[in-house]
């Protein structure tokens, strides 16, 4: 008997069967707000790299929404690296990706010294001093490469808070060896409340930043060792004056002036005063944008709601230190309220101008 091999081949496929094309690889698309979350950076500077620079590029989806690739994205991030490196947008917006690519190398090839290791990073890190800040607009400043050009190395910054009370309260136990205060008006009653706050944490230097103060405040302040800067509008003086920041622990067993009682504020009844539209976060953003108007107007406006809205707390907590300056103080305050509600409308109006999103 014969025994004859099986044919295992695989039967041929019918004459007119067609091979089914394989599936297309599933395409990635971020939005805007992605986007500026991956690279750290405002919507609001994106969208204005786009409109005037043309750096990138995105697709538009049918409802209207902006819509980036992942090659987008890396060219987003590759940008804002050398923005931050100290070129101008308007600059590198035009080279295509390969020469972007070989700016970043440049500057990564001509550092100083070895790149660090993981371990020299984290002593480094270790040995920076460590900061406290009270008002989150000023956080954000501090964190910009423009406050850094005059020399001051980025702060490592431990926490944030929104008031003097707050940084007292949430103190457990972890030292600092700066805290910093930023405040619309400062006045003598405020001091017990700061070195509180610095006993809290521990801080061996304590600073204030303020927009409006009075002799007799500013002297309290000197006297207790606490350093002040009336509030820069540009980064760069700011940073040139945390580049000195230093000095010995105030003692915090300086007498304590009590706070002032409140007083009746019946003048407020004279108008009701509309609520910001706008808070200190949003204005430092747009204040910090690369400006596109030759004037510079969006970021002059967003300045001057800045002193608007301190002066208008300032004149508040004012009109609360005398009874007899109550009505001039709530004048003042009504004055203040009024032009910051027009700059607020003059501020959409320029961002509408400039397709901003303040919202």
């Amino acid at each position: 008997m014969k025994i004859r091999r099986k044919n295992h081949t695989m039967p041929k496929p019918p004459r007119n069967a067609t091979t089914a094309p394989p599936e297309p690889a599933v395409k990635l698309l971020y939005r805007s707000g992605a986007v500026a979350r991956m690279v750290h950076m405002p919507v609001a500077t994106l969208r204005i790299w786009e409109r005037r620079y043309q750096a990138v590029a995105p697709s538009t989806s049918p409802t209207g929404h902006r819509l980036y690739t992942a090659a987008d994205v890396e060219r987003v991030a590759v940008l804002r690296q050398l923005t931050e490196n100290g070129h101008a947008i308007g600059s590198i917006a035009s080279l295509a990706m390969d020469q972007l690519r070989e700016v970043a190398r440049t500057h990564a090839e001509g550092g100083a010294g070895a790149p660090q290791s993981a371990e020299d990073a984290r002593k480094a890190r270790a040995a920076a001093p460590r900061w406290v800040v009270v008002g989150a607009a000023l956080a954000r400043r501090l964190l910009r490469p423009t406050t850094r050009q005059g020399g001051a190395k980025a702060p490592h910054v431990v926490a944030v808070f929104e008031s003097l009370a707050d940084a007292t309260r949430s103190a457990t136990g972890l030292k600092a060896d700066r805290l910093i205060w930023q405040t619309p008006g400062l006045k003598v009653g405020d001091l017990p409340e700061l070195l509180a706050a610095q006993a809290a944490w521990g801080a061996g230097a304590v600073g204030l930043v303020y927009a409006f103060a009075g002799a007799a405040a500013r002297r309290a302040f000197a006297v207790a060792g606490v350093q002040s800067l009336l509030e820069p509008r540009d980064d760069e003086a700011l940073g040139a004056w945390l580049s000195g920041f230093d000095g010995p622990m105030p003692s915090c067993s300086s007498p304590a002036r009590p706070h002032p009682a409140p007083v009746d504020a019946v003048w407020l009844a004279a108008g009701a005063i509309a609520p910001r539209r706008f808070d200190d976060a949003t204005l430092t953003d747009l204040a910090g944008l690369p400006p596109t108007m030759a004037c510079e107007c969006p970021r002059h406006v967003a300045e001057l709601l800045m002193q608007l809205s301190n002066f208008e707390t300032y004149s508040a907590d004012c009109s609360t230190l005398s009874p007899a300056d109550a009505e001039l103080h709530g004048y003042l305050h009504r004055v203040s309220a009024t032009a910051r509600t027009l700059f607020e409308s003059a501020l959409e109006r320029v961002a509408a101008h400039e397709n901003l999103s303040v919202r």
